[in-house]
């Protein structure tokens, strides 16, 4: 599995975590690195070192590279091509932020065959182990790997059969680390709307620009809204 591979599974796995209906309709290219897989929440699970890594594998996708993705037949072309390119222009995707973009059915259907879910099969005890836990067997387990040995029988035969306590559930997966949302307290700086007074802002209300980072105004690069200058090119952010 490479980094085109592990971007559609995140993507996927992701749009079927909070925007299931994207995957039966057309979404646009924009909300791909802004809100469906951002470079700066997605890199670890992406396993991805730099923003250079990532905008290749996202222009890949775009491309429709094995199919993965459906789009706009001129958009893809153009893509492919600056890819072939000996110096691509690795921000030329932001140009087609508007176009819509869809999962192809069959790539979802392939991912998932690759990796089934497993299935626990019910095996039936033995008679030796039935006995043991109507009796309620204590099982000691050597540290050596050798099979439990039941230690002590506390009831008889007769004794009324008790039921072994519900297992514990197993602890949540910890969730993916999310950068602290950004507490907007002047006007929006894309459109210069009035904001929601003493609310966490991610979006404005009135353009729907995301509010939490700012782009580079050279390279187009996402920023922290606190970082002084751009992590790719060094040039001061406004």
């Amino acid at each position: 599995m490479d980094e085109l591979d592990r971007m559609f599974r995140r993507l996927v796995n992701n749009i079927r975590a909070g925007y299931p209906d994207l995957l039966a309709r057309p979404f646009e290219v924009s909300a791909l690195h802004q809100n469906l897989i951002p470079y700066r929440l997605n890199r670890r699970e992406l396993d991805i070192d730099s923003a250079e890594e990532y905008e290749i594998a996202l222009m890949k996708l775009l491309s429709g590279t094995r199919g993965l993705l459906n789009g706009d037949p001129d958009m893809q072309a153009a893509l492919s091509a600056e890819l072939e390119s000996p110096n691509p222009d690795l921000s030329v995707f932001r140009a087609w932020g508007t176009a819509s973009v869809s999962i192809n059915p069959t790539a979802i259907r392939a991912m998932d065959s690759q990796s089934p879910p497993m299935v626990r099969v019910p095996v039936s005890p033995s008679p030796t182990r039935q006995a043991e836990m109507a009796g309620r067997a204590t099982l000691e387990v050597p540290a050596s790997g050798e099979a439990p040995v039941a230690t002590h029988v506390a009831s008889p035969p007769s004794a009324p059969r008790v039921a072994a306590p519900a297992p514990k559930p197993a602890p949540s997966p910890a969730p993916t680390p999310v950068s602290a949302p950004h507490v907007q307290t002047v006007g929006c700086r894309y459109c210069g709307g009035e904001l929601p007074e003493g609310r966490e802002t991610h979006f404005c209300p009135h353009c729907g620009q995301n509010l939490s980072v700012k782009q580079c105004p050279a390279c187009c690069t996402e920023l922290e809204v606190e970082w002084q200058f751009c992590i790719t090119c060094g040039r001061q952010s406004e």
